[in-house]
């Protein structure tokens, strides 16, 4: 039996208690796709997932990720100056994709081919956590199938030197992880580095664009980037909910919870409580408390690649902002799947500052 937690007070509890509500067991909706996750740190519970997360979060802290800020800003200043001389775009495959496939997927160290292919394998592994009663989870596996052999190398020797999943075997060689779970745990990399980043930034551009008011109170106070970001995944959350494996049986709210049950924890729900938060349904930039938001999971289970998120969209939305007025939406088309909230394409028109197309402009005083 399958329960729902909607509520940001339920969601918080379970999320706070990974004891009862246990992650090792699996957090998708079907065994087949639990079984292919075991051994990342999105299905283990404390102390292995303690073990694996201090590995995995080597690279992802905020003394680690200093070193590749300059990079990132770079690559982000000349994307922006390139779309902004084009003047129409789309933020899909044009914008949001771009850090995440130009970047990351190489501090990874996926090889080539696997960086081609990640644009299918990331929505399919999202779309393997529904029920197999859905012909698209059915599909997504013949995806996986597909593109997984090509884009983890298959030995260690193959592995890019300094890369992160070379660090992964430097961990085994340490002793901290099993070395049989390398492969594997750079799942733990891809997910939180491709279609995630890419929904949020994509939410931020359509957000903007219906709100042309929030974007000139950001021109305005810029330093209101790191908030806006917060209250962007609070609002849009990318992924939409993980269930959890009951281990006894719990009251929630005044409903009992047996054993043995599964409920589907749902961070987007939480995020729009209007128990928790005022006017849930407002995008507000300068909402206080923001930074609450569960849009990146919390407590065991927080986000490994949160700070990444933040660094990749802050960069982009710094160099949008001083030239840009506002946002046009052309088109715009969502795409289904099963736990992300994603797009299949945004096309928009930048409107700038007049006879300044493609040029960085002073940020308001």
């Amino acid at each position: 039996m399958i329960f729902a937690l909607p509520r940001d007070s339920s969601v918080r509890f379970a999320l706070d208690n990974w004891e009862i509500f246990s992650s090792a067991k699996g957090v998708l909706l079907n065994d087949r796709a639990n079984e292919g996750a075991s051994g990342t740190t999105l299905c283990s519970d404390p102390p292995e997932h303690t073990r694996m997360k201090d590995v995995i979060m080597r690279p992802l802290k905020p003394a680690a990720l200093r070193e590749h800020d300059s990079h990132i800003k770079g690559e982000a200043r000349s994307l922006v100056a390139s779309l902004l001389q084009r003047g129409t775009f789309d933020v899909v495959a044009d914008l949001a994709r771009h850090l995440p496939l130009a970047i990351v997927s190489r501090l990874v160290g996926l090889p080539e081919v696997g960086r081609q292919l990640m644009l299918d394998f990331a929505p399919a592994s999202f779309n393997t956590a529904g029920p197999m009663e859905k012909e698209r989870t059915r599909q997504a596996f013949e995806v996986l199938e597909r593109t997984w052999p090509q884009i983890v190398p298959g030995a260690a020797a193959d592995v890019q030197p300094g890369s992160w999943l070379a660090g992964l075997y430097e961990a085994a060689d340490e002793g901290a992880i099993p070395r049989d779970k390398c492969a594997t745990m750079v799942l733990d990399y891809v997910g939180p580095s491709l279609d995630t980043t890419i929904t949020a930034t994509v939410n931020a551009i359509w957000l903007f664009a219906n709100h042309p008011g929030q974007w000139d109170l950001l021109r305005d106070r810029p330093n209101l980037i790191p908030n806006a970001i917060n209250e962007i995944v609070r609002l849009e959350s990318p992924i939409q909910g993980w269930t959890r494996y009951v281990t006894r049986d719990v009251d929630v709210e005044g409903v009992t919870i047996p054993a043995g049950s599964r409920v589907l924890v749902m961070f987007a729900s939480a995020n729009r409580d209007e128990r928790r938060w005022d006017a849930p349904e407002r995008f507000d930039i300068g909402r206080q408390g923001v930074a609450q938001h569960v849009g990146f999971g919390r407590s065991v289970h927080s986000c490994a690649g949160a700070n990444l998120a933040r660094m990749e969209i802050a960069a982009l939305l710094t160099e949008l902002l001083p030239a840009v007025k506002r946002f046009e939406i052309i088109e715009e088309e969502r795409e289904v799947n099963n736990i992300v909230r994603l797009w299949k394409r945004l096309s928009v028109r930048a409107v700038q500052q007049p006879g300044r197309a493609g040029q960085r402009q002073p940020l308001h005083e």
